[in-house]
């Protein structure tokens, strides 16, 4: 198979693109890629450093706040829609795929006006909005959350799941000891993404103080951001701290619980492995999607959500000891995330992508 595969701007996007990148070279080894991405966003160096052909496009969000910034960004666009053309021509794919992100629009309508088949992956509960846009130049999309299928059309939206998913269920367990954790202690990771969060981090800082004496451990992985800041004061002995750690699933699958945002590819992880979460999603993020992603969980009883703006001193602690200490409440949690499954998500992409090139339908 010859892909264009586009994603970019967060992880968020990246890591999906790469696990369907994975799947397809698992099940066609003589496969070719070409990943077209934004100049300056982290797809530039991640990408390269995996051996996959990558080519950039310069282009822009728009500004609602200085419009004037908005000039540059329409005259990049124009030039982006040609550049998207000039390379899936030369390139010549037998499909081109969506991931997300702004850069996805001028490859995407370039293709379906090229005549070229699309496929469009959305993370998130609530469709971004260049996935919105690129509805109608889309021959099938794929959703990762049940109630995404309420937003897209339903003669071309297919449940799959975030491929992300299935490579979590690969990952190798990490090793408690190598971390410095107790094997016969229960874990609680609290995580904030790859670059932190502040207001949290600062909570944080407030709140790993009345972990003392607990019977469990805390591993806190600061995000790259706030580890500094973080480490300015002393904790109790069972708080391990982390600025990062590549890999995530490896110690999520030794985790008990596990505090978070509500990133799309942090819940599909979540939902693979089983690990009852307490939710704490970014308020700053588009169309506060990260609520909404949260809620598939709640609703079902699959996980619980504190809202950042009722983080008071104490509430999480609190929230973390009448969880842990409660193993019937922590087995319904898991009971109900394995319901909410989608089992081998990268290989449903993977057989809906085969069947738009060979022109089969879903």
């Amino acid at each position: 198979m010859r892909a264009i595969i586009s994603a970019g701007g967060t992880g968020g996007h990246i890591y999906p693109a790469l696990a369907i990148i994975n799947k397809i070279k698992e099940m066609e080894p003589d496969s070719e890629f070409l990943y077209i991405g934004t100049h300056n966003r982290m797809e530039k160096d991640i990408i390269p450093e995996k051996g996959i052909p990558f080519k950039s496009i310069e282009i822009y969000g728009f500004n609602k706040k200085n419009l004037f910034k908005n000039f540059k960004t329409v005259k990049c666009l124009f030039k982006a829609f040609s550049d998207a053309k000039k390379m899936i021509k030369e390139f010549n794919p037998d499909i081109v795929i969506g991931v997300g992100g702004y850069v996805t629009v001028p490859v995407i309508v370039s293709a379906k006006k090229l005549g070229y088949k699309t496929f469009l992956h959305e993370q998130n509960s609530l469709p971004g909005k260049s996935n919105k846009f690129l509805i109608k130049y889309s021959d099938l999309i794929g959703a990762s959350f049940p109630s995404s299928l309420d937003l897209l059309p339903k003669d071309k939206t297919i449940l799959t799941g975030n491929p992300c998913s299935e490579d979590a269920l690969k990952k190798k367990e990490a090793s408690k000891k190598d971390l410095g954790l107790s094997d016969n202690k229960k874990l609680v990771l609290i995580v904030m993404g790859s670059l932190g969060a502040g207001r949290v981090s600062n909570y944080m800082k407030e709140e790993l103080p009345l972990f003392e004496g607990k019977d469990y451990e805390v591993l806190f992985i600061t995000g790259k951001g706030s580890y500094d800041k973080v480490m300015e004061n002393k904790y109790p002995s069972n708080v391990k701290i982390l600025p990062f750690y590549e890999g995530l699933p490896s110690i999520m699958k030794k985790t008990d619980l596990m505090v978070t945002r509500a990133g799309a590819s942090t819940l599909s992880e979540i939902i693979a492995l089983k690990v009852p979460s307490i939710i704490i999603p970014s308020p700053f993020v588009a169309n506060n999607h990260q609520y909404i992603n949260a809620l598939d969980l709640v609703k079902k009883d699959a996980g619980v959500m504190i809202e950042e703006k009722d983080l008071k001193k104490g509430i999480l602690i609190k929230k973390i000891d009448e969880l842990i200490n409660d193993d019937n409440k922590l087995n319904e949690m898991k009971n109900n995330l394995s319901k909410l499954q989608v089992k081998d998500s990268a290989y449903i992409i993977y057989k809906n992508l085969k069947g738009l090139v060979d022109g089969k339908d879903k």
